[in-house]
């Protein structure tokens, strides 16, 4: 056996991999994560991208052999669970954290990094008629946000592209993010994802009181230009609700948070 690992037992299944959590020589726990075959280009360049991240602000990528990934098993809870124990403002703390970590800079970022501008496919081509009828305006008022701050210049680093509450675990490290899209693009996108999540608390991310708090935080403790932000945290849950009604699954979510979101990033 390549890594001397007993034990799998499987942990999760997502639409493109297996995970196992597996013993390593008997004593320590690690990840075994298995790429499902025709699956493997988007789990690929995030592979790469843990890889370059060296272990901070990510779990460690220990080893990869094929379409296989070795890695950190973090035996903490994911950041959501802080959210429900009513400790959201420390979760945002934690985010901006895990983010200044990954954006430290680095040498020889991998160069086949998803351009932003591409994940953002799917809200250019979607066709209004698919948004409910009352939704419609916010749909066009995203698209007009989003190509507003592609028009304008930033920085392009890389991106880990998903930091939600659920990618982010706590470990004997401090808290780590797992699963990244491997984007690049502006900076400041990297926290778009966090204000419609964790998932099921539509309520509290839709209320303007943490959407300021959240945007307030992150600008003091990343720098990110609250317009920026705000601007690209609409734009991504206009993304997210036309990935949703592209499966056929409800956007109440997002519609709840939208209005809120673009009134923010008006007023910013």
């Amino acid at each position: 056996m390549r890594w001397s690992l007993t034990k799998a037992t499987p942990v999760a299944e997502t639409p493109t991999s297996w995970v196992f959590r597996v013993e390593q020589n008997g004593r320590n726990f690690a990840i075994l994560k298995i790429l499902k075959p025709g699956m493997g280009e988007g789990e690929r360049r995030g592979g790469a991208l843990m890889n370059w991240y060296g272990g901070e602000g990510a779990a460690t990528v220990f080893d990869s052999h094929g379409d296989t990934l070795f890695l950190e098993w973090l035996d903490g809870i994911p950041l959501s669970d802080a959210v429900r124990q009513g400790r959201d403002d420390e979760a945002t703390i934690a985010l901006s954290s895990v983010v200044s970590n990954l954006h430290r800079p680095r040498a020889d970022a991998p160069d086949d990094l998803l351009p932003l501008r591409q994940h953002f496919n799917a809200l250019f081509a979607t066709d209004v008629r698919a948004w409910p009828h009352t939704a419609r305006d916010l749909y066009a008022r995203c698209n007009g946000v989003a190509l507003t701050l592609f028009d304008k210049p930033s920085a392009q680093i890389p991106l880990h592209g998903d930091l939600h509450h659920d990618n982010i675990i706590s470990s004997g490290r401090g808290w780590l993010a797992i699963d990244p899209k491997a984007l690049v693009g502006d900076p400041a996108y990297e926290v778009a994802n966090a204000f419609i999540n964790p998932m099921g608390a539509d309520k509290l991310a839709a209320d303007p009181r943490r959407i300021a708090g959240m945007a307030d935080i992150f600008n003091q403790r990343l720098g990110f230009s609250r317009k920026r932000m705000l601007g690209w945290a609409a734009a991504h849950a206009a993304l997210s609700a036309c990935w949703d009604l592209e499966d056929g699954k409800p956007i109440t979510g997002q519609l709840a948070c939208l209005p809120n979101l673009l009134s923010a990033y008006d007023q910013a």
